[in-house]
Parts: C-alpha cells; sequence; structure tokens
C-alpha cells in the first residue's frame, strides 16, 4: 500500500526532497499562497511547527499558483514574504499544481486517499490540509476555512497513536 512516504519533491530551494526522511513522523501537508485570503493561516501553521516538532511533527508548505494567481512570485520571493511575514522555518516545497493533469504525484495521491466535501477529490482552494499519521496514511483533510488551531487535538491524537 502506498504511503506519503514514497513521494518525493524539490525544496524551494531547489534541492531534492525525499519524503521517506520523515518516516515515523506525523505530516501536515497544505498547499499554501502568499496572496490568499487564508494567508495568515501561516501563522497558526507555523505555531504548530514550532509546538509539536520535537514531538513529531513536520509541516510541509507546498506553494501553489492555481487558485485565483494567489501565488505568482518565484522561488526567491516566496521565501522571503514567508519568512519576512510568517516567520516560516517549516520546510516549503518549490511551487506545485495540486490539481489536473500536471498535479504533484503526492496531491493526486492524497485526493484519492481522502476526499472533500460532497466525496468531491478535487483541492477546491488554497490552504486546503492533510493530516498523516506515523504510518504514512491519511487520517484527515481539513477544507481552506479549518484554522490550523483548530485542528491541534487531532495533531495530538496522531502523535500519540
Amino acid at each position: 500500500m502506498p504511503s506519503a512516504f514514497d513521494f518525493q519533491t524539490t525544496t524551494l530551494a531547489g534541492e531534492p526532497l525525499d519524503l521517506s526522511r520523515f518516516r515515523g513522523k506525523v505530516l501536515l501537508v497544505v498547499n499554501v499562497a502568499s496572496q490568499c485570503g487564508f494567508t495568515p493561516q501561516y501563522a497558526g501553521l507555523e505555531q504548530l511547527w514550532r509546538q509539536y516538532r520535537e514531538h513529531g511533527l513536520v509541516v510541509l508548505g507546498f506553494p501553489c499558483d492555481q487558485f485565483g494567481h494567489q501565488e505568482p512570485g518565484d522561488a526567491a520571493q516566496i521565501q522571503r514574504f514567508c519568512s519576512l511575514d510568517y516567520g516560516v522555518s517549516f520546510p516549503l516545497s518549490a511551487k506545485v499544481k495540486v490539481n489536473g493533469a500536471q498535479a504533484h504525484p503526492l496531491w493526486r495521491w492524497l485526493q484519492r486517499e481522502k476526499r472533500g466535501a460532497l466525496g468531491i477529490a478535487a483541492i477546491k482552494w488554497n490552504f486546503s490540509k492533510f493530516l498523516i499519521g506515523r504510518d504514512g496514511q491519511v487520517r484527515a483533510r481539513y477544507a481552506p476555512t479549518v484554522r490550523p488551531e483548530s485542528i491541534e487535538a487531532d495533531i495530538r491524537a496522531a502523535l500519540a497513536g
């Protein structure tokens, strides 16, 4: 059975990132954007990362420009914005597509594993979130409107077991 740890991506800095390096950790995978109404969620994501990373949580941000052209910048602009405006220190991937034929394989897998509202697989907007357990399987999917701090109990439960 495939798991999240079977996928690879590229970091925002252009380095390969094999998700197998996070085997045994809990992942919170989020498609992010700098000019979205939900962009302030970066603060909540960073808070979760800082609070729980020593317990095994890894927050992974995947910049995406598929929704309203809300992530128009290049890698340097995205990094600068995230660092200066929100103090983001969790790992960020290179910009990806999350829907359609060009979607990153991880995001295609996530959609197959856990559908959204009304059984729809497609990602609806930026800041969709997937919680992945230590076994690499999707535990939950959260809509963009769900604030990171509101899933803290689910993260604690995933970390515990």
